[in-house]
């Protein structure tokens, strides 16, 4: 524990809990998601069960990961369709394949589910459609896939166990405080919810983006490269701009539109 405290590990320590807290980001948006699908009075509970489980099984993963990472790197399938797809997966790149078109799914189908007119009475009334243990399950696996870029991350600023794992814990307290406030927020705010999901999408395209690349796929000789996590932010700030203007416009279109119909019935009233 005393290592904890020397200078450098604990620059290393907060530079880890500070990457913790931006990988995080899409994390709290996915939580947030799954917590819906629970009853009301549950949510909350979801939210803080499946980050803390979480947080134990990220320090279990964390131990796995420096004790065997050789395994994680080493191919157990490859595909060589000469000219058509061909790559080596190894087990990092599976999980993070999988999440990717997981992630991807979920957006999908909850942006169906908000478009689907013979649905509205059970939206509207907050109709639980998932089990607390099942929600639980999905937020654990969900938390340990996007953990494995933070946890490969930290091991290459460090090598020291406990360093990491005081960012891990750290972060996952971090995690539990804001979740309910961000789940809080898309609640209040609802036109949000929107934008959430296209940006969870984005995130399973970039999982998948990324997978790809650690497996050396290629597909008809095109190498999938992996997207920078610069071109993520900068197409999430793009969108949180577009539903900001596009936010204003819709209420400038309303404002002008109660103007025409108030001018119409003031000329009704001094026609008649």
């Amino acid at each position: 524990m005393a290592e904890l405290f020397s200078l450098d590990n604990l620059f290393t320590f907060f530079m880890l809990t500070a990457l913790q807290a931006v990988l995080g980001f899409d994390n709290l948006l996915y939580i947030s998601i799954e917590s819906k699908r629970v009853r009301a009075d549950k949510q909350a509970m979801v939210r803080k069960v499946g980050i803390g489980l979480a947080i134990l099984l990220r320090l279990v993963l964390l131990f796995a990961i420096l004790s065997a990472v050789q395994y994680f790197q080493t191919p157990f399938f490859s595909v060589h369709w000469t000219g058509i797809v061909e790559g080596e997966v190894n087990v990092h790149a599976f999980i993070t394949l999988i999440g990717g078109a997981f992630i991807i799914y979920t957006a999908v189908k909850e942006i169906m589910h908000m478009l689907a007119i013979d649905d509205l009475e059970g939206h509207a009334a907050g109709k639980a459609t998932r089990s607390v243990a099942s929600a639980i399950t999905w937020i654990v696996v969900m938390n340990l896939i996007f953990s494995f870029d933070s946890i490969l991350s930290a091991m290459a600023l460090t090598n020291v166990f406990i360093v990491m794992a005081a960012a891990i814990v750290v972060s996952g307290l971090g995690m539990i405080y804001l979740a309910d406030r961000v789940s809080d927020f898309l609640q209040k705010n609802r036109m949000y919810e929107v934008l959430g999901l296209f940006v969870l999408f984005i995130v399973g395209i970039m999982l998948i983006s990324e997978g790809g690349h650690l497996a050396h796929l290629t597909f008809f000789g095109y190498k999938v490269e992996a997207m920078a996590k610069s071109t993520f932010y900068f197409v999430l700030a793009i969108l949180v701009i577009v539903d900001i203007v596009q936010g204003r416009y819709q209420r400038k279109l309303l404002a002008q539109r109660e103007h025409e119909i108030q001018l119409k019935t003031e000329a009704a009233k001094t026609a008649s």
